[in-house]
């Protein structure tokens, strides 16, 4: 497939001490059960372990500081380690009302009342509560790709799909990730069906026009919905990164 030219450069990620405030103060730790200075605390010890170690593993038992999957204490001081929360202890429906877009807060598509059954696949989170992602990019250069194309090319780099909740953490930490015509899907996420067979939907993240069942008073909110496996679509990048870490 032909890369989609893309010039869009999004600015540094917070420090992690101020995005474990930005948490706090949102009320991710009363929906997680965690202690906010437990956060607090985690991204103080993560900042000063800056550059002690690396992410690694790629699900398949090998890789470097650049590669996908899991590993202790990714680097942090490029400003684009993102600290996130297992979604074992705060699922997606929970996160999207957090979202904002001026004035408009976040919402899940009506016809998606299972989000939460969207679970990691092809990829392995930390054991943890609290845990780090790295090397984040939005794949806007994949646009127009469908997810069953851009799967098997971000692992030829080395790179691993983020799951839903990893996106939706990045999007209250950096709203400027989502911008319209520059969203993403988040393809680490699948649904596992009864029979075993993956579901034909990835989830996604962008922004509503406000048309058919999003209501026009959503226009512009920021929106978790859902695309087909196999479809593509103009607006979507694949968001990724290059490791996770506790």
């Amino acid at each position: 497939m032909p890369d989609t030219p893309s010039n869009t450069a999004l600015p540094a990620l917070p420090p992690l001490t101020d995005q474990a405030e930005r948490l706090i103060a949102l009320g991710v730790p009363e929906l997680a059960g965690l202690p906010a200075d437990e956060i607090r605390a985690y991204a103080r010890s993560a900042t000063a372990d800056d550059g002690a170690g690396s992410a690694t593993g790629d699900g398949s038992g090998t890789g470097s500081s650049t590669s996908s999957g899991t590993g202790s204490s990714p680097g942090t001081g490029t400003g684009d380690t993102l600290l996130a929360v297992h979604p074992d202890r705060v699922p997606a429906s929970a996160l999207t009302p957090l979202l904002r877009r001026g004035d408009k807060p976040g919402f899940v598509v009506v016809d998606m009342p299972d989000v939460d059954d969207f679970a990691p696949a092809g990829v392995e989170l930390p054991d943890s509560a609290l845990y780090l992602v790295t090397g984040l990019d939005r794949g806007g250069r994949m646009a127009n790709w469908s997810p069953e194309e851009a799967l098997p090319a971000l692992a030829g780099e080395g790179r691993t799909p983020l799951v839903l909740s990893e996106g939706i953490h990045w999007v209250l930490q950096q709203p400027a990730a989502l911008e319209r015509n520059h969203c993403f899907m988040t393809i680490g996420s699948r649904l596992r069906k009864a029979n075993g067979t993956l579901d034909a939907r990835t989830p996604a993240i962008w922004i509503s026009n406000g048309t058919g069942r999003d209501g026009r008073e959503r226009r512009d909110a920021p929106k978790v919905g859902w695309c087909w496996w196999g479809n593509r679509h103009t607006w979507l990048g694949f968001a990724s990164g290059t490791g996770r870490g506790e």
